[in-house]
């Protein structure tokens, strides 16, 4: 009799022989599959059990009936409604549930629209797992392992470790998208816009540093690696003299003992503290704006007082290149979760309390000079200028000779 009034309450029990026996969806969780569906989201009874069973949902709160008399569920928490819905939202079929996690995570730190329902934080364990999971995995993982490896190898290890390193960055090719300043000048003056070529070779010499130390790459490589990942917008030719009058000691010597402490990806997911992870997300967040008000100069933006300041407190730190890096390919839960990881460094958490400090200090970036109309003005000066500037390309286009 128990089991037949728990079957018309709705739910799952086992048989004498421990089967499952499934029933029609309960009251609470019929709740929130009718909630979810009012927003489009298609959920159901076995999902919202397995996602539970997973750890990834919390069950509902039940009210005891009194000796004997079991339990109640008087009323839905709005948390599980918003968990199930933002795990509808990024679990799809074939997809590792570990992505839908990561995506989950970002999602509860984005900048949460007026009127829009708060997106719970999901499971530490699942965040921490799912995080752990993809440094282990990650390409940058596997090639700091390699060289580390390599490193006890004797003569051979660094060969075999250039030989796979080098395969492996090249089936991965990235460009390093030019400096904004330099995309403006060469749309201005309507060039093509200059090319800062792969980085395979800079990455490669770059965990071969950190693995196999820095003596095993040379100044030249080094400097070579520096210039193109844009470290502190220096050139080739300026670390070279940089490093050689080390070597010559001609200058102070280089520290390269951090290279020996880089800590890898694995590394970093382990010991990171859930309020670190936190605060990695709150910088990775906060520097995407501000990443793309520094990308925008490039493309016409009008230039303001404001926005001039919010991009020299980027290149006096050398980051734009090394920003650019990590914003632009941070496109989906694998790369959030490498991003993630790398706003560990304190170097972001700086980067990002300077740009939010001066804009506090100068709390209107879109004001031109002269321009009372503040935003208005500046959107109506940039959309004109972006006409302009399409109609004078349309134009040399026409009068340039052929072959040019």
């Amino acid at each position: 009799m128990s089991q037949m009034l728990f079957l018309l309450r709705g739910g799952t029990s086992r048989g004498c022989n421990g089967q499952v026996v499934r029933g029609a969806p309960s009251w609470a969780d019929q709740q929130v599959i009718d909630e979810l569906a009012a927003c489009e989201l298609v959920v159901t009874a076995s999902r919202l059990e397995g996602w539970r069973r997973e750890g990834l949902l919390q069950r509902h709160r039940r009210r005891g009936l009194g000796r004997g008399r079991g339990s109640a569920v008087d009323a839905i928490d709005p948390m599980v409604v918003e968990s199930a819905a933002a795990l509808a939202r990024h679990t799809r079929q074939g997809r590792d549930r570990r992505l839908a996690v990561l995506a989950w995570f970002a999602e509860a730190g984005a900048p949460r629209l007026p009127g829009a329902a708060v997106v719970p934080e999901p499971p530490e364990a699942a965040v921490r797992q799912a995080l752990t999971w993809a440094a282990a995995t990650s390409p940058s993982q596997y090639l700091m392992e390699l060289a580390r490896k390599a490193a006890g190898r004797g003569e051979e290890g660094p060969d075999a470790f250039y030989t796979v390193a080098e395969e492996l960055v090249a089936s991965r090719p990235y460009h390093l998208p030019p400096h904004p300043g330099r995309v403006r000048a060469a749309l201005w003056a309507d060039e093509d816009l200059p090319d800062d070529g792969p980085l395979p070779a800079a990455i490669v010499h770059l965990a071969a540093a950190i693995g196999l130390g820095p003596e095993e790459v040379g100044a030249d490589a080094l400097a070579e690696a520096f210039a193109a990942m844009g470290m502190f917008g220096l050139t080739a030719e300026d670390w070279t003299q940089i490093l050689g009058a080390a070597e010559l000691g001609e200058a102070p010597a280089v520290d390269w003992s951090p290279l020996g402490r880089v800590a890898l990806p694995l590394e970093q997911a382990r010991q990171a503290s859930w309020e670190e992870l936190i605060q990695a997300r709150t910088v990775l967040t906060g520097l995407r704006p501000f990443y793309a008000l520094y990308v925008m100069h490039g493309l016409f933006m009008p230039d303001t007082p404001a926005l001039a300041a919010l991009r020299a407190r980027i290149d006096e730190r050398g980051l734009g290149p090394l920003l650019t890096q990590m914003i632009s390919t941070d496109t989906g839960p694998r790369q959030f979760a490498d991003t993630l990881l790398t706003c560990l460094d304190p170097i972001w958490h700086d980067l990002h309390q300077a740009l939010t400090d001066q804009l506090q200090a100068d709390p209107d970036p879109f004001c031109l000079p002269g321009d009372n109309t503040r935003a208005t003005g500046f959107m109506e000066t940039w959309t004109r200028t972006l006409r302009e500037q399409t109609q004078l390309a349309r134009s040399r286009r026409r009068t340039r000779p052929p072959g040019r």
